[in-house]
């Protein structure tokens, strides 16, 4: 079929920013690299405006990282790479129709990286083109503020860096302001807006239904493997008075010049902050690098407790199979004798082996034994904690899912962003995603399921069975695998029996080996 690029003929928008120009390609006109505020360094955002019509067919500035990306693992993830600058508040659009009447559902796309990396271009399949045409809705992904330069506070240096600590998540309400004041432009219904978001993505939607400036402008939200234990990522509390001071000190500067640090080439910024950090962060000072619990932003749910217009959110949280366990196996078990899997187990079972593969095959049925080694112990807990605390508000829907798919590359089962090709519907871009008889139809299905949840607040999908809420008495998860099913509370079991046997999870330990099978 013959696609059809267009340009001239496209209308020039007016925002309450300005004037945009953006262009038309295959049923969907397309707006990048689109300014919805601006901030310096340390800074709040503030509303943005520019003289003329600004070309939006660019995707913008992403923002600097601490750490050079290393392309490795681009089958399982593959990335893309972009410029950067710290003035990086843009947002891109992917749409069907100009026509303010038409009031379609819009999809807002918060890109993962923890709260230190990432953007919203970084991996192929965040592209938002075949949801917005199969979906039929407004998508919209956004980049804002990172690491030190969105999450370090200087507040106790002066009044004009109040809430610095919060500056990426302040810049992500600002674009949500600026999608709910123009959004009707575009087509879409500002009064319908679903945030969604992976790994660190997905910590900023719990995140944003803990603070008050972002009520009401956005009505659902999809977590995915992005609820982490109150163990594993600590809350930012306290304040930046020693991890700021201490930085200033190793530049020879004093309290009184702490502007310097506005101007301090970014990667001198870097250095300092990294020189410094360990031995502040060893004292058990507050050191950034993530949203600053205060009054503005009232902190992770699992470790503050959810609030009350939280639960007014219709969510869905899910998380994938093996998560973080990204490491080629160290054998084929497709090719092991049941005496053999049972050895592999055992090594780190030990005279628990035959309870815990029981527990598994009753979890897992189908599963090879030997993948009871890599079942997620960093994710599937605590999202069924985070869904039971905002099933208990009684005032939305929350439902789970878990994605426990096999590729064929080593056998391989679902890790960390194996779900996101099937939720943007972009499995033809990703190639390990090509499983004939198999991918069409998860997709279908998985794809079905969220459109619909953005429409309604609910995931039903005429080609899945019915997917209950999470209530205080029971726990459905929706199996998302080559058939899908509704499982009730199918894993307490085992990991309660692993947590019993194993020591508390620790991703530090687990980066640094990659190895568990061994």
């Amino acid at each position: 079929m013959v696609k059809t690029f267009r340009y001239d003929d496209v209308p020039v928008l007016e925002t309450t920013s300005g004037k945009l120009k953006g262009y038309f390609y295959d049923g969907t006109y397309i707006f990048k690299g689109v300014s919805y505020a601006y901030a310096d360094r340390f800074q709040m955002p503030v509303p943005c405006k520019w003289e003329g019509v600004k070309d939006a067919t660019s995707y913008g500035f992403v923002c600097p990282l601490m750490t050079q990306d290393t392309p490795s693992a681009e089958l399982l993830v593959p990335h893309r790479y972009w410029p950067m600058d710290e003035h990086c508040q843009n947002l891109n659009i992917w749409t069907q129709t100009l026509d303010e009447s038409a009031k379609k559902p819009v999809i807002v796309w918060l890109h993962g990286g923890g709260y230190f990396a990432g953007s919203s271009i970084e991996q192929v399949a965040y592209d938002g083109r075949n949801m917005c045409v199969e979906g039929d809705t407004v998508v919209v992904s956004i980049n804002h503020r990172l690491n030190i330069l969105g999450y370090l506070d200087l507040s106790p240096f002066g009044e004009k860096y109040r809430n610095s600590g919060n500056a990426g998540h302040a810049d992500m309400v600002a674009a949500l302001q600026w999608i709910h004041d123009n959004i009707a432009r575009f087509g879409g219904d500002p009064e319908n807006v679903t945030i969604f978001g992976q790994s660190g993505g997905g910590m900023k939607v719990a995140d944003l239904m803990q603070i008050p400036a972002a009520d009401g402008l956005f009505h659902r939200g999809l977590i995915m493997s992005g609820v982490s234990s109150e163990n594993m990522l600590p809350a930012c509390q306290g304040t930046g008075e020693a991890i700021v001071t201490a930085m200033l000190t190793e530049l020879g500067l004093t309290a009184a010049d702490v502007e310097q640090l506005e101007t301090l080439p970014y990667p001198e910024l870097v250095k300092v902050y990294t020189k410094v950090m360990p031995a502040v962060a060893m004292t058990g000072s507050y050191v950034g690098n993530g949203p600053q619990v205060n009054d503005w932003y009232l902190g992770n749910p699992l470790q503050c407790g959810l609030r009350e217009k939280a639960c007014e959110i219709p969510l869905m949280i899910g998380t994938v199979f093996s998560e973080f366990a990204f490491a080629p196996s160290a054998f084929d078990k497709t090719a092991l004798t049941e005496k053999e899997m049972t050895e592999i187990v055992s090594k780190v079972y030990g005279e628990h082996t035959k309870d815990v593969l029981a527990a598994f095959a009753k979890a897992y049925p189908g599963k090879n034994p030997t993948d009871v080694l890599l079942v997620d112990r960093a994710m599937r807990q605590p999202s069924k904690k985070l869904a039971a605390m905002h099933a208990k508000g009684a005032k939305a829907g929350t439902y789970l899912y878990d994605f426990t798919l096999e590729f064929p590359m080593l056998h391989k089962i679902a890790w960390h962003c194996a779900d996101i090709p099937f939720f943007f519907r972009n499995t033809d871009k990703v190639e390990i995603c090509a499983i004939p008889g198999v991918t069409e139809k998860l997709e279908d299905q998985i794809f079905g399921a969220f459109m619909n949840f953005a429409r309604t607040g609910v995931p039903s999908q005429e080609n899945l069975p019915a997917w209950p809420e999470v209530t205080g008495e029971k726990e459905p998860t929706m199996i998302f695998d080559r058939e899908c099913q509704v499982r009730y509370n199918f894993d307490d079991e085992l990991l309660e029996l692993i947590d019993s046997i194993l020591p508390p999870f620790s991703m530090a330990e687990l980066m640094a080996s990659q190895d568990i099978q061994h």
